[in-house]
């Protein structure tokens, strides 16, 4: 603003599990109450020009939406081809990191699920050739330009149809996508946001097996909504990922911010 087929089928499995009797409490340790308080007392001030609670495209309405899964297109910003082998790598890694966040919520507060499994449903490419396979795993989207690069299919996009139907898109609701993974030649550091982020391809690529691809997290943290900290820092808390360079994976407090989201959303989910 970061192994073997068993475990990709697992992370790319469809259905969602339930999370089992997860409590409906709220206790961060005491130490971390006051930073999280001043993190939340900032976000209501500054967020959306006072709305943010009204905004409903984070990520958590994009899964609740889903009753429990996220799609995603990949956007191939690059000159490069891609082979079947590293399509399949990329949407393992992607689903790794998006996991890790998704974990920090399983049997917390009533939070309803115990996966949140991720799909890569399309790719948007500038020429088909680029794509070395032959497969209909996913759609294709080749040649439609938007902001000068590859863009997904806007009748299939969740930032382009906030209302969660998709009379346009030709494999409907199933191959909607909620997030993009926008990866671009020589691009350096990250962007975030409800529409999903973008990364340096040649950086997604170098750490594709990386046990925390800490640019990638960052950016994946401000689609569910968590602040940037580049002007300030909570009372109390030294490093952690959302406060872009001073860690490089998720923290307790980044955990605990994440969770606060879902305290504050969660009743307009019926939870």
């Amino acid at each position: 603003m970061c192994s073997a087929l068993l475990a990709i089928l697992t992370v790319l499995a469809l259905t969602p599990a339930r999370a089992h009797a997860a409590p409906a409490t709220w206790s961060p340790p005491a130490n971390l109450i006051t930073p999280l308080d001043q993190v939340w007392q900032h976000q209501e001030q500054t967020y959306n020009n006072g709305d943010l609670y009204g905004f409903r495209n984070y990520g958590w309405d994009q899964v609740m939406a889903n009753r429990g899964y996220v799609n995603y297109c990949v956007r191939w910003d690059s000159s490069a081809t891609v082979t079947a082998a590293q399509r399949d790598a990329i949407h393992a890694a992607l689903a790794r990191q998006h996991k890790k966040w998704t974990d920090e919520l399983t049997g917390h507060n009533a939070w309803p699920y115990a996966q949140v499994p991720v799909r890569v449903v399309g790719w948007a490419v500038r020429n088909r050739s680029q794509l070395q396979w032959t497969d209909t795993s996913v759609d294709i989207y080749v040649n439609d330009i938007r902001e000068n690069a590859p863009q997904c299919g806007v009748p299939c996009g969740r930032f382009f149809n906030q209302n969660g139907r998709y009379p346009n898109c030709p494999g409907g609701v199933a191959r909607h996508y909620d997030q993009s993974l926008w990866l671009t030649d020589g691009f350096g550091g990250g962007a975030g946001g409800d529409w999903g982020q973008r990364v340096g391809k040649e950086y997604f690529l170098n750490n594709i097996n990386a046990a925390d691809m800490h640019i990638l997290l960052h950016e994946i943290g401000h689609t569910w909504g968590l602040d940037d900290f580049y002007d300030w820092t909570p009372s109390g808390v030294g490093g952690f990922l959302m406060k872009a360079g001073s860690a490089a994976r998720i923290t307790e407090f980044d955990a605990w911010m994440f969770r606060d989201w879902w305290r504050h959303l969660k009743s307009r989910y019926g939870y």
